[in-house]
C-alpha cells in the first residue's frame, strides 16, 4: 500500500489521496486557523485507510447487532447503515457509508475557532462544517458522461444538513437499481451516503434491455457477493421511468418519516422526483 500524498490545488483547495480515498478539501476563515486545521487533518488522514483495512472482513459483512467494530470511521459506517437493516430489514454492509464516514471523521478538524466554513468532498460524498451566517452552494450532476447542472441548493448554518451524498448505477459503487443519480441531504455525510445507496437501489423496474450481472464477477473485492447489479440501462419509455422513480420516491418518503434523511433528488433519463420536509430544509431544485 502506497502512503498518503497531498497537493495544494491552484485555487487554494487541498487534494489528499491514499489508495481509494480521494479528498478535495476547501476551508475559509482566519489563515492561521485554517492552516492549523489543514495540518491536523493531514495528520489524521494517514491513519484512516490502515484502520479500515484492518477491519475489512467485518466491514464487508451484513449489518447485524452482532457486528463489532473498533475504529472510529468503521463505527461511523456501521451506525449510518444499521437503521436500514434494523428498521427495514434490508441487506446492507457498512461499506455503503465508507466515503461519507471518512469525510465526517476528518471534517471535525475544521470545527474550531477561526474556521468559518469548510467541506471535504470524498468522491462526491460531502461533509460540511458551517458557523453562524455561513453557507455553501451545492450543484448536482446526474450523468458524468454528459455533465450538466441537474439541481442546485444552498445549505446554510441554520439548516440541519451537514452531509450530501449521491449514488446511482453509473457511480463508483455498484447499484441494484437504475437511477442515474440519487442525491440525499442528511445530518452528516455517512447518513447521506448510506441513504443515497439504498434509495438508489429502490429506483428500479424490470424492462427489456436492462442488464445485470453478479457483483463478484465484476469485482473480486465486492461486499455484494453474487447479488445482481446494474451494468446497462437502455432508453426507457416515460411510463417505465416514472414507475422506477416512484418506487424510489416511496422508499425515500419512508426514510424521511424515520428521520434518516432531510431531502432527496432522484433522477433518471431526464425525469426527476424531489422530496423534502415541507421546506424545513433547503429544497433540491
Amino acid at each position: 500500500m502506497n502512503g498518503p500524498v497531498r497537493a495544494r490545488l491552484p485555487d487554494g483547495r487541498w487534494h489528499y489521496q491514499h489508495g481509494p480515498i480521494d479528498l478535495v478539501i476547501g476551508a475559509d476563515g482566519h489563515a492561521a486557523a485554517v492552516d492549523a486545521a489543514i495540518e491536523d487533518c493531514w495528520a489524521a488522514f494517514g491513519d484512516v485507510l490502515p484502520a479500515l483495512v484492518a477491519e475489512l472482513p467485518q466491514l464487508r459483512s451484513p449489518c447485524t447487532p452482532a457486528l463489532r467494530l473498533t475504529g472510529p470511521v468503521a463505527r461511523r459506517m456501521a451506525r449510518a447503515c444499521a437503521p436500514f437493516a434494523e428498521a427495514f430489514g434490508l441487506f446492507i454492509t457498512p461499506m455503503a457509508a465508507v466515503a461519507g464516514a471518512v469525510a465526517d471523521h476528518l471534517i471535525g478538524c475544521f470545527r474550531r475557532p477561526g474556521v468559518a466554513r469548510a467541506y471535504i468532498n470524498n468522491g462526491g460524498d460531502i461533509a460540511l462544517a458551517l458557523t453562524d451566517g455561513q453557507s455553501f452552494d451545492v450543484g448536482v450532476v446526474a450523468k458524468l458522461d454528459a455533465p450538466r447542472l441537474d439541481g442546485a441548493l444552498r445549505i446554510a448554518a441554520h439548516d440541519p444538513v451537514r452531509g450530501v451524498a449521491t449514488s446511482g448505477w453509473r457511480g463508483r459503487s455498484f447499484s441494484f437499481g437504475i437511477a442515474d443519480a440519487v442525491t440525499v441531504l442528511a445530518a452528516d455525510a455517512a447518513a447521506a451516503d448510506a441513504a443515497a445507496t439504498i434509495v438508489a437501489n429502490h429506483v428500479n423496474v424490470d424492462a427489456p434491455g436492462i442488464e445485470r450481472a453478479p457483483a463478484a464477477r465484476l469485482r473480486d473485492d465486492t461486499d455484494l457477493g453474487s447479488r445482481l447489479v446494474t451494468v446497462r440501462v437502455p432508453p426507457l419509455a416515460p411510463a417505465l421511468v416514472d414507475a422506477a422513480l416512484e418506487r424510489g420516491a416511496a422508499f425515500a418518503r419512508r426514510c424521511l418519516e424515520h428521520g434518516l434523511i432531510h431531502a432527496a433528488l432522484l433522477t433518471l433519463q431526464g425525469r426527476s422526483r424531489i422530496l423534502d420536509m415541507q421546506q424545513k430544509v433547503p429544497a433540491l431544485t
